[in-house]
C-alpha cells in the first residue's frame, strides 16, 4: 500500500496548496475541497478503463441470448458450458472481467484514502509525503462546525457529526442505486432482463447499497465525501454514454432514435422552407421567337440539295 500512500498524499497534498490559498489551510472547506479534487483526477484517468468496462458490459449484454442457448444445450455439463462460454466470449472479443476492472482499481485506492484519513485521526501522523503537522491539521479540521475525520461511530453523541455522516450516506445510497437503475432500466435489452445475468444484476441493486450502508457508518467523513463524489461521478459519466451512445435495442437507443429523427425533421423542415422560397423566386424571360424571313422561288430553289433539283 505504500505506493498508493505516496500516490494520494501527493494529488491530496498538491491541492491543499492551491485550495488554502484560497480558504484557510487548517479549514475544513480547504481539505473537504482537497479530498474532491482528489476524486476527479483518479476518476479522470480511470476514463479508458471505464470505456472498456462499457464495451465489456454492452458486449455481455448483447450475447445473453446466445449464452441462454449453452446454458439449454450444456446445462447438464457445467464444464463443458464453461469452456463453451468462455469460448463464446473470446469469439466476440469481450472479456468479462473488464466491467469490473474501474471498481477494482478503485478499491485499493479507497482504502489508501480510508488508512491515510484514520491514521491521521487515531495518531495524527502522516503517511506518504502528508506531514504529521498536516495529519494533525487535517485531524482537527471542520466543515460546518464538524470534524472531517470523525466517523458516526466515533461521533460520542455529537449530533453534529451523525447527521453529516448519515446525509452523506444517504446520498451514496441514493446515488448508487440511481445508477445501477439507470443502466439497467435504459441501457439492457429486455432479452438481457432475463436469465442469470439479470437476475444478479437485480440483487446488486438492493444489495450493493444495504453493504454500504453498514459500512458507511465506520467510514471517516473526509472518505464518505470521497465516495459521494465518485458515485456522482459516475452517474453523471453514465448518463452521458447512455444518452449518446446506448445499447442497440434497448429504451435508450429508442429514445435517441427519436431525438435523432426530430433533429433530422427540424432540419429538413429549414431546406423544404428554403427550397420553396427558390421555387417562388421570379423566373428568367424566356427568349422572343424570331420568325425566318419570307424566301422566294428562286431562293428555295438554289437552296434545295442538288437530288432535290433534279
Amino acid at each position: 500500500m505504500t505506493p498508493l500512500y505516496y500516490l494520494i498524499s501527493i494529488v491530496l497534498v498538491g491541492a491543499h496548496k492551491v485550495w488554502g490559498q484560497i480558504f484557510d489551510p487548517s479549514s475544513g472547506a480547504a481539505w473537504a475541497l482537497s479530498i474532491v479534487t482528489l476524486t476527479v483526477v483518479i476518476r479522470a484517468a480511470l476514463i479508458p478503463l471505464f470505456v472498456k468496462q462499457i464495451k465489456a458490459s454492452r458486449n455481455m449484454q448483447l450475447l445473453q441470448p446466445q449464452v441462454k442457448e449453452l446454458q439449454k444445450k450444456y446445462g447438464h455439463d457445467r464444464e463443458k458450458l464453461t469452456q463453451e462460454t468462455m469460448k463464446l466470449y473470446k469469439d466476440a472479443g469481450t472479456n468479462p472481467f473488464a466491467s469490473c476492472l474501474p471498481i477494482l482499481l478503485q478499491m485499493p485506492i479507497f482504502l489508501s484514502l480510508f488508512r491515510l484519513l484514520d491514521h491521521a485521526a487515531k495518531n495524527q501522523q502522516g503517511k506518504g509525503i502528508l506531514t504529521d503537522a498536516q495529519a494533525t491539521q487535517l485531524y482537527h479540521a471542520k466543515l460546518f462546525g464538524v470534524q472531517i475525520s470523525k466517523t458516526f461511530n466515533g461521533a460520542h453523541g455529537d449530533h453534529g457529526i451523525q447527521i453529516m455522516a448519515l446525509t452523506l450516506v444517504i446520498a451514496m445510497l441514493v446515488t448508487t442505486f440511481t445508477t445501477q437503475r439507470q443502466l439497467m432500466s435504459k441501457n439492457m435489452p429486455k432479452s438481457a432482463m432475463e436469465g442469470p445475468y439479470a437476475q444478479q444484476q437485480k440483487i446488486l441493486l438492493y444489495v450493493l447499497p444495504l453493504v454500504f450502508a453498514i459500512g458507511g457508518v465506520a467510514f471517516p467523513i473526509g472518505v464518505l465525501i470521497y465516495w459521494t463524489v465518485s458515485n456522482l461521478w459516475t452517474m453523471g459519466q453514465q448518463f452521458y454514454v447512455i444518452r449518446n451512445n446506448p445499447v442497440p435495442g434497448t429504451p435508450a437507443a429508442e429514445a435517441k432514435a427519436k431525438r435523432d429523427a426530430h433533429k433530422a425533421a427540424r432540419h429538413g423542415g429549414v431546406v423544404a422552407t428554403t427550397t420553396v422560397v427558390e421555387e417562388q423566386a421570379p423566373e428568367a424571360p424566356a427568349p422572343t421567337r424570331q420568325q425566318p424571313k419570307k424566301q422566294t422561288r428562286e431562293q428555295r430553289k438554289k437552296n434545295r440539295p442538288q437530288g432535290e433539283q433534279k
